[in-house]
């Protein structure tokens, strides 16, 4: 039998041999990630980030257009025109509904719920089936009953919402 040695490069190093010729001994050190790439890195890897959410990259930008949060929804009165942004985790259209689409985003805060009449869904569709981020301005509509308040914003417009990682696919149902 042959005695075993190291492979490789490692092959190359050893009594006898220069120390520090042989390239690919040992590992380059790699800078660190930066907090934009580790949460597109979980999110690619996993589908979900433990280091916050992928809106607070851009929470800034949208303050400074008005952009209401979903918390900040809470404190907004009826009727009222906002814009609101988050990443899609569902759109669906029943046909029970006459042609309205109800999407559904998500924020660093928590869950906006949009309604898109027909018209709207048509004008905006390729926006609004193909972005996984969408920016929305309507309507504030509030149903109060006696054991929630519920909030919805009506869509008049749909507009995509970049963001430096891919949040993954939408939940979507027809």
């Amino acid at each position: 039998r042959r005695p075993r040695g190291p492979a490789g490069a490692l092959a190359h190093t050893g009594p006898g041999r220069l120390a520090g010729v042989v390239v690919g001994v040992e590992a380059p050190a790699l800078p660190g990630l930066t907090p934009t790439e580790e949460m597109a890195a979980d999110l690619w890897a996993t589908g979900v980030t433990p280091n916050g959410h992928p809106l607070q990259l851009v929470r800034r930008r949208l303050d400074a257009l008005g952009v209401v949060s979903a918390a900040g929804l809470r404190g907004v009165e009826h009727a009222t025109r906002v814009r609101v942004a988050g990443v899609v985790t569902h759109r669906q259209r029943p046909a029970t509904a006459g042609g309205t689409t109800f999407v559904n985003l998500e924020d660093e805060t928590g869950l906006i719920n949009v309604i898109c009449s027909k018209g709207v869904w048509e004008r905006y569709r390729r926006v609004a089936r193909g972005s996984p981020a969408l920016l929305i301005r309507g309507m504030v509509e509030r149903t109060a009953s006696p054991s929630s308040d519920v909030i919805n914003v009506v869509a008049d417009r749909i507009d995509p919402l970049p963001l430096h990682v891919s949040p993954g696919p939408s939940r979507d149902f027809h």
